[in-house]
């Protein structure tokens, strides 16, 4: 049985998603409370691998149970049968409840509903794109403590006009070298499906930014040029130039984790998934090759 879970989680106290020995990792901690609900050793496949600091509203993942996690499951059948059946009492859509019972009542990290996984579903290689969020607050904006987890503050007044045209200029398929950390034998080219600023009724200035994929730090980097351009010290055209230039320069700055969160993640129709999912290992086998 394969089971997706959508999660959400604060990423201000976790080394990011990824399990690492020794570390507190958003995956470590999900996959400890799931052992402890159904035994055995869960390994979550999750859509997108955040960094230490990043948050996430819409963060999706599949587990495949073994038989002895699968029969564990489905023994809580029998202890909820003597209860009025309700749409809850479902075994897989309580999990999540479980989960959340184990992690605590204030956690950092929470699974918001699991269900039973279309066929075909893969979290990581179905998606056919993800959306991140970006929140930065400038001087016009008084120092909120309550947001301070997850907005970054930059110096000066920001021209959120002059943002948003460039990120509109940097839409498209491009390859975006000049604004990843480039890793050995990946790809840095990507579809920039949506990228664009608002400055909402607080003040704070919000991006968001979908893609097909993203390269580490990319998204970052890509907000940290747009704030050079509110600030006056770089121009919309500089942005472009930059990216085709395809080389990493110091007036584009990656910008803390803190204000990231990843929103949403994208899948095609249920009959589409496994599709989906064979063209993307094939694309990454190539791009290792």
């Amino acid at each position: 049985m394969r089971i997706r879970l959508d999660i959400s989680y604060d990423g201000s106290h976790f080394r990011g998603w990824a399990r690492q020995p020794h570390q507190r990792t958003v995956q470590g901690t999900i996959e400890g409370a799931i052992s402890r609900v159904l035994g055995g050793d869960p390994r979550l496949v999750v859509a997108g691998r955040t960094d230490a600091g990043v948050h996430a509203s819409g963060q999706v993942a599949h587990l495949d149970l073994d038989d002895g996690q699968a029969a564990r499951l489905a023994s809580s059948r029998r202890l909820a049968s003597s209860r009025r059946r309700t749409e809850d009492d479902d075994v897989v859509a309580a999990l999540a409840r479980r989960i959340r019972g184990v992690l605590g009542a204030y956690a950092d990290a929470a699974v918001t509903r699991t269900s039973i996984a279309p066929d075909g579903f893969d979290a990581r290689f179905s998606a056919v794109w993800r959306r991140y969020e970006y929140r930065v607050a400038d001087d016009s904006v008084p120092y909120d403590p309550l947001e301070r987890h997850r907005t970054t503050v930059v110096r000066g007044e920001l021209d959120v006009a002059a943002m948003d045209a460039a990120a509109g200029a940097l839409r498209g398929l491009h390859d975006f070298a000049a604004y990843c950390k480039t890793r050995e034998e990946a790809t840095t080219i990507r579809t920039l499906l949506d990228f664009g600023w608002v400055r909402e009724a607080s003040g704070v200035l919000v991006a968001t930014v979908r893609a097909d994929a993203f390269c580490h730090s990319m998204v970052r980097a890509l907000v940290g040029g747009c704030v050079a351009v509110g600030q006056g010290r770089l121009g919309v055209d500089d942005l472009v130039r930059i990216r085709d230039e395809l080389d990493r320069v110091p007036e584009v700055k990656v910008l803390a984790a803190r204000g990231l969160t990843l929103t949403e993640v994208g899948y095609p129709a249920d009959d589409l998934l496994a599709h989906r999912a064979s063209q993307t290992r094939a694309r990454r086998d190539l791009d290792a090759d």
